[in-house]
């Protein structure tokens, strides 16, 4: 079996980057021959290769790739990935293509409940292609740090590619008003930076505060097992999500999360029990001047959510139920 995996901005650092990579090497492993493609930039404008069937990450960006195509697949299956879910659906200028991308895709692909829910309710016609599969987790291997925490401080680490949703000037200016009473808290932010102006603010707000604040910048993927390991809490301040990877991979290293509470933060996180969601900036700093000074609690969700993930974000069962669906497709 060939399968064409398309994800824009292929292969950029981002989280679609690593979610289809993950999947490529786990179908790998069950026999599937995979090609990965970029539905954005230069290789956009390419032929698609021969395969059995293609499986588009991001319903919106997927539909303008196939609108390039002389010739579109005549079967294929769309992952929202998050963006297209909670912002493309209900944009005026995105949300015709979205539903045409769902309408004409074969199966449809969403990471939990919640986000079936919404589908569900904006289009009802598609209720019964709609598969919820849970992301899997990924694996490091040890390898050199390539940062270590200072002795007797406390880590907070921000993974993210530096563009506004993912809300990174917010988490320095709340972190600010707790060092001011905490001075032992460093903050370090990882990702590349996305859009220009975004990463102009948040620059500028990393030389203010750079006694604290180190921006780690664009770093390997296989080097980010070696910061959860330092990390005594990861952080997500998103505005929307998919089903970020950052969470669950730190949640599989046992550390303990303090995440924005949206859609999809919130079908992995379950309050006080795998991590702690916010709703506001008074929250969030509540809770996490709570997570620096109780380390049971720390303690307590990190090894929950350790569970949860070995439980439910198995990266084998990931690949093996998208291989049902595409047996399913192709018989």
């Amino acid at each position: 079996m060939k399968i064409i995996l398309a994800a824009p901005n292929f292969p950029q650092p981002r989280g679609n980057t690593v979610t289809v990579q993950r999947i490529s090497d786990n179908l790998q492993k069950l026999g599937v021959e995979t090609t990965i493609l970029s539905t954005t930039g230069d290789a956009a404008a390419k032929p698609l290769p021969e395969a059995d069937l293609v499986h588009g990450f991001h319903a919106y960006q997927f539909y303008q790739f196939m609108k390039k195509l002389a010739v579109p697949p005549e079967k294929y299956v769309v992952t929202l990935t998050g963006t297209d879910l909670n912002l493309d659906l209900f944009d005026k200028d995105k949300r015709k293509d979205v539903l045409s991308s769902l309408r004409g895709a074969s199966a449809v692909h969403v990471f939990d409940e919640q986000a079936k829910g919404i589908l569900v309710e904006e289009l009802p016609e598609i209720a019964g292609k709609i598969s919820v599969i849970a992301q899997g987790n990924s694996v490091f291997s040890e390898m050199d740090a390539p940062a270590l925490k200072e002795p007797d401080t406390f880590l907070f680490i921000l993974p993210a590619g530096i563009r506004k949703v993912k809300n990174v000037p917010e988490a320095i200016e709340m972190l600010a008003g707790l060092h001011k009473v905490k001075p032992e808290l460093r903050l370090w932010i990882v990702g590349p930076v996305l859009e220009e102006s975004e990463g102009e603010m948040v620059l500028r707000l990393v030389q203010k505060y750079r006694d604290w604040v180190s921006y780690l910048g664009q770093l390997p993927h296989s080097s980010m097992g070696s910061l959860y390991g330092q990390a005594d809490v990861l952080l997500n301040t998103s505005l929307a999500e998919g089903q970020p990877a950052a969470i669950l991979e730190a949640m599989g290293y046992g550390c303990a999360v303090l995440v924005s509470d949206v859609q999809g933060n919130n079908g992995i996180v379950s309050h006080m029990e795998t991590g702690l969601l916010y709703k506001s900036p008074s929250e969030f700093m509540d809770y996490a001047e709570l997570l620096m000074e109780n380390s049971g609690l720390r303690r307590k969700v990190g090894m929950n959510a350790k569970k949860r993930i070995a439980e439910k974000h198995s990266g084998q069962n990931e690949a093996e139920k998208f291989l049902e669906i595409y047996n399913n497709l192709l018989n």
